[in-house]
């Protein structure tokens, strides 16, 4: 078995489809890889953590051939039947279709003409003015790739949410200074607060869109302006974020934010939807009996079709229209429900088996207590096993805990639990014994090494963890790390029941390479009753503001505020450890 990012699938069904453009085709074959490219890109999910569960008809877009193509990927690598379709193709023209305004027919011709087999080998034509010879082209279309490759050059193909948030946030601080702004929002993957996130997409409602456009392409960060229109304008920043930029009038605003933020499958099964009560869908509104109807607001949007107003993060063509319209959709948990943060490290010098914090206990507290939350906790990592005997490790526990006493003494008005952070080794055993155990409130279990064991040894681990009476959650369950690092395989279903069993709970990691259970993951704990804990990670208190992405995955997963352990009361919350 082979991981294979998402981002790398889709760029080889894309170039399924330019292969198919060159070699003219039947049109429904390229859009047959489109589609799947655009699935694939959309997907919350890696695709090969779904296919390891069996799970890969949960992804609208990919049909039983593409399934099987996916399948034949992961267990050998490669695709025999994508091979034999791109054979007699030059290799290059498909590094030129990662370049923007380069589509399979010129990227074909720059390969086969030019002999072009690389990035290096475009940028050397350009720099001989080569391209402009060329049957077609000239000097404006050579000008055009040369911007197009510097581009390509600094940007990112997708950008993890956080990053993006940031991005979003500050353009649409500067474009509500505008007083021609009415309201400004986020759309798209950003809006429904995906992993990761492609281009940045924002809507302002506005009467004077001109004046909004013309303040939007003054803004500071931008590198350059891809090009401005009545309604719309798209740019680069200068860290190779593009961002486009859509005005629509007060009165049609809502209509507008319905139509970008769903996911294309989303939209596809409401366009569907309307269509069998007799309406048309547009960015523009509802058009019914010959009429468009403008929507200043989503609510009324939906409204008119009958459903309830979907929130952006559910809108992922995954039933949420069937349960809109039998108003059984979840009251999804906020921001505002979280009580605690439990998951915290510290700079005590424990001679961690991993990174310490960088900052003290007392300053953690006084972050929380920031944060208006009810209780805290601190969980760094235990001492290393290799450095330490299990009467060491047990010495340091205690030197600590003392010290935590002092801290729950001296901060009366905030619940305060003396947790660790432990190993599960490549054994299933626990990195701290017994007898160090005991001297905590809990401990948080986690899989920090050998994450390409074999399923049942890593499940195994897991479940060992779980049926330790003193481990009360597992942190980061599935080992991912983000554009970094695959999850490893584990039987879930497995591990769900002995959470339920043994009343462990299970992490929601906000940390955002992390983002860990994702979010498919949570939707199944829930319907197994697992409840779930929402953490930051933090290593240093600034980022215990990571906790709204930690929440956004949550409720990617249609998670309650019931769900969720730490939305509890302290008094409640303290039930489930010592």
């Amino acid at each position: 078995m082979r991981f294979i990012a998402n981002k790398e699938i889709a760029k080889l069904f894309r170039d399924m489809a330019a292969a198919y453009t060159v070699k003219n085709s039947l049109f429904f074959k390229v859009k047959a890889y489109e589609n799947a490219a655009d699935s694939v890109e959309h997907a919350t999910s890696e695709l090969y953590d779904l296919w390891k569960e069996g799970e890969l008809g949960s992804v609208s877009g990919l049909g039983k051939n593409i399934q099987e193509y996916l399948d034949e990927l992961f267990k050998t690598g490669q695709i025999k039947h994508f091979s034999q379709v791109m054979s007699g193709l030059p290799k290059g023209m498909f590094t030129l279709l990662d370049i923007g305004g380069i589509g399979p027919k010129t990227a074909y011709k720059l390969a086969r003409e030019l002999k072009i087999e690389n990035i290096k080998d475009l940028q050397k034509a350009i720099k001989a003015k080569r391209i402009r010879n060329l049957e077609g082209f000239g000097q404006k279309s050579e000008k055009d790739i040369a911007a197009a490759l510097l581009e390509f050059k600094g940007r990112e193909n997708r950008h993890l949410l956080p990053f993006a948030f940031e991005n979003a946030q500050k353009i649409l601080q500067y474009l509500r200074k505008e007083k021609e702004c009415n309201q400004a929002e986020p759309l798209g993957s950003l809006r429904r607060m995906v992993s990761t996130v492609g281009d940045v997409d924002i809507a302002v409602s506005s009467k004077n869109a001109k004046k909004i456009i013309n303040h939007f392409t003054k803004y500071a960060g931008i590198s350059r302006i891809l090009g401005s229109g009545p309604v719309s304008s798209s740019v680069i920043l200068k860290n190779g974020v593009q961002v486009d930029l859509k005005v629509q009038p007060p009165e049609a605003f809502g209509s507008l934010l319905q139509h970008f933020t769903g996911s294309k499958n989303h939209n596809i099964a409401l366009r569907e939807f309307a269509l069998k009560i007799n309406m048309s869908l547009s960015e523009y509104g509802i058009k019914y009996k010959g009429k468009l109807l403008k929507f200043k607001d989503e609510e009324s949007f939906y409204k008119q079709l009958g459903l309830d107003w979907i929130p952006p993060e559910l809108r992922e063509g995954n039933n949420e229209i069937n349960a809109a319209k039998a108003h059984s959709l979840p009251t999804l948990v906020e921001l505002n429900d979280i009580k605690g943060d439990i998951h915290l490290h510290s700079n005590y010098p424990i001679e961690p088996s991993h990174d310490l914090g960088e900052n003290s206990f007392e300053e953690i507290v006084t972050k929380a207590k920031n944060y208006k939350y009810k209780y805290v906790g601190f969980s760094d990592h235990s001492p290393s096993v290799s450095n330490h005997t299990k009467l060491q490790i047990i010495d340091i526990i205690k030197r600590r805990s003392l010290k935590i006493e002092q801290i729950k003494a001296s901060n009366p008005d905030i619940g305060i639990l003396n947790l660790l952070e432990i190993d599960i080794l490549n054994d299933g055993e626990l990195s701290v014994p017994e007898k160090g155990l005991k001297l905590l409130d809990g401990a948080i279990a986690g899989i920090h090494s050998s994450h390409k064991q074999d399923k049942a040894t890593i499940t195994r681990r897991l479940l060992n963890a779980c049926e330790n009476p003193y481990v009360k959650l597992i942190s980061h369950p599935t080992g991912r790390l983000l554009e970094q690092r695959e999850s490893y395989d584990a039987n879930w279903l497995q591990v769900f029941e002995a959470c339920v069993k043994t009343g462990t709970m299970l992490e929601i990691n906000s940390w955002p390479t992390r983002l860990d259970l994702p979010d498919v993951l949570v939707k199944e704990a829930i319907k197994h009753n697992v409840k779930l804990v929402i953490n930051t990670d933090a290593h240093e208190i600034t980022q215990m503001g990571n906790m709204p992405f930690g929440v956004s995955v949550a409720r990617r997963g249609w998670a309650t505020k019931e769900n969720i352990a730490n939305t509890l009361s302290w008094l409640e919350f303290r039930k489930y450890f010592r």
